[in-house]
């Protein structure tokens, strides 16, 4: 068949499309039940209006290709319960009564009401800068395994440093120690099990967290977990020693290895602390494997309790939590605060209860500090933050832009003690989509080390000043970002 034949036979069939009696009023009829029957499923839901709008918009002038979308994309709850009773089966976490902070009492009781995760404290915590501290600390801790090493990140890349973890879980395998490696299915989709052998061979276990499953029979009512990814970057090792940040394995944040890697922050901790990271974790492998068999082995294995001088509190969420937790501790904190607030994000796209505690301190006179990406890995997003600049500018909050490497660090400092370091962005698929971890610290010497970082990295980090004084283009800047403040919900 040509092309011309081609072309003929598409033209027919259009024509005798429309030949069909009544099509009009079938197609009309059929996108107004369409958008009765899915606005409908998306109204009950009870989500935030203007993404809720967002999302009707999006269905009524993308008829079917909407529907498509959302259902890919779209808003969903997970039903965990499962998992809860798994947390009071292993009840890892310890309450540090030493460790409560009146200051910050209510941040801490809101913390333990919507996690589940009480006021713990460490021995022991270090601020690992860039992968070139976290890469070979990480692999030296492992090689003292004994009992165990648990791992879970979003992001793991078959490269230099992917392959040098990979063989050092398979020596902890091999020397027998219990190796469980949890994944992200989207994140991690260049490492294959191929590449994990090694490490299967060795005794280790390998699963991933919420994978496509295209080889199995596709279920219409069984929505896909596209959108929901664990962005969690944990490793426990032996119950004693605990990580977790923004830091993936990954080359391109390896300052060693290139001069663009991005600029990133890590946590090393020891203590009581690591129980509760262990019970995140665990929690995250029962749920991607349905394996209850770990809970016997961690509980046996976690040292004695021993409270230490640094309190820190686990906070996670996710979307099987209608708390979105992490936000929450942002947003209380921020109104805690009496004269300090500055924070570093690669994702800004703040809800309205983010932008109100931002922009009220700033109001009330507290130095409110932002630091973005000078451009982040997404222009989208880029926009969107910009968006929200002349309102933060005006209320008093002091914006800086971090180039030319990429921004990635998630830190909170407020006033002299407190420290809120982690892997969840400050946007609405961090807070609601996404499973995440954050750590917060209570401590005047960890807050100082925050602070000594970050004005180091406003040298880095030119000002913005008003864009009133310097009027932007409208199609390359104004433009693009009012429109991507339209999809901010749906980031």
């Amino acid at each position: 068949m040509t092309l011309q034949d081609l072309l003929n036979a598409l033209h027919t069939g259009w024509d005798g499309f429309w030949a069909i009696p009544h099509i009009k009023t079938w197609l009309i009829l059929g996108w107004l039940t369409y958008l009765v029957w899915l606005g409908g499923w998306i109204i009950l839901q009870k989500r935030e209006p203007a993404a809720t709008l967002s999302w009707l918009m999006s269905l009524a002038f993308l008829p079917y290709l909407g529907f498509l979308i959302y259902y890919l994309l779209g808003p969903q709850k997970i039903d965990r319960h499962r998992l809860r009773r798994a947390r009071r089966r292993v009840a890892l976490a310890a309450f540090d009564d030493e460790s409560s902070n009146p200051e910050y009492a209510e941040m801490q009781r809101m913390v333990l009401a919507t996690t589940g995760f009480p006021p713990a404290s460490a021995t022991h915590v270090d601020m690992l800068v860039d992968g070139s501290h976290k890469y070979p600390r990480l692999l030296q801790d492992i090689a003292t395994a004994t009992r165990e090493v648990h791992v879970e990140y979003y992001i793991y890349e078959p490269d230099q440093n992917g392959t040098a973890l990979r063989d050092a879980l398979t020596a902890a395998a091999k020397r027998g120690a219990k190796v469980r490696l949890l994944l992200d299915a989207v994140g991690s989709k260049k490492a294959s099990k191929k590449f994990f052998q090694p490490l299967l061979d060795a005794g280790g276990e390998l699963a991933w967290f919420h994978p496509m499953r295209l080889g199995r029979v596709w279920k219409f009512w069984k929505r896909p977990w596209v959108n929901l990814r664990t962005h969690r970057k944990i490793v426990l090792i032996d119950g004693r020693i605990g990580y977790t940040g923004g830091i993936n394995i990954t080359d391109e944040q390896d300052d060693r290895l290139r001069t663009d890697a991005y600029r990133d922050l890590h946590l090393r901790m020891e203590g009581n602390v690591v129980r509760e990271l262990q019970q995140v974790f665990v929690e995250d492998w029962i749920y991607a494997t349905d394996d209850r068999s770990l809970i016997s082995d961690v509980v046996q294995g976690m040292p004695p309790l021993v409270a230490g001088d640094i309190p820190v509190q686990i906070v996670s969420s996710g979307p099987d939590s209608r708390w979105e937790a992490i936000h929450r501790a942002h947003v209380s904190a921020i109104h805690a605060a009496h004269h300090r607030v500055w924070m570093t994000t690669p994702y800004f796209v703040p809800g309205e209860a983010a932008m109100m505690a931002l922009t009220s301190a700033a109001l009330g006179g507290i130095d409110v500090r932002l630091m973005v990406p000078k451009m982040s890995d997404s222009k989208l997003v880029t926009f969107a933050a910009r968006s929200y600049y002349d309102a933060l500018l005006a209320a008093g909050v002091k914006l800086y832009e971090y180039g030319p490497r990429m921004l990635h660090s998630k830190t909170l400092l407020v006033d002299d003690d407190l420290a809120m370091i982690g892997s969840a962005n400050f946007d609405h698929r961090s807070f609601r989509l996404n499973f995440e971890v954050h750590a917060i610290i209570h401590d005047r010497h960890i807050a100082g080390e925050l602070e000594e970082l970050i004005e180091g990295e406003f040298a880095h980090a030119p000002r913005v000043r008003d864009p009133g004084t310097d009027r932007r283009p409208l199609f390359t800047a104004r433009l693009p970002e009012a429109i991507a403040r339209l999809m901010s919900p749906l980031l």
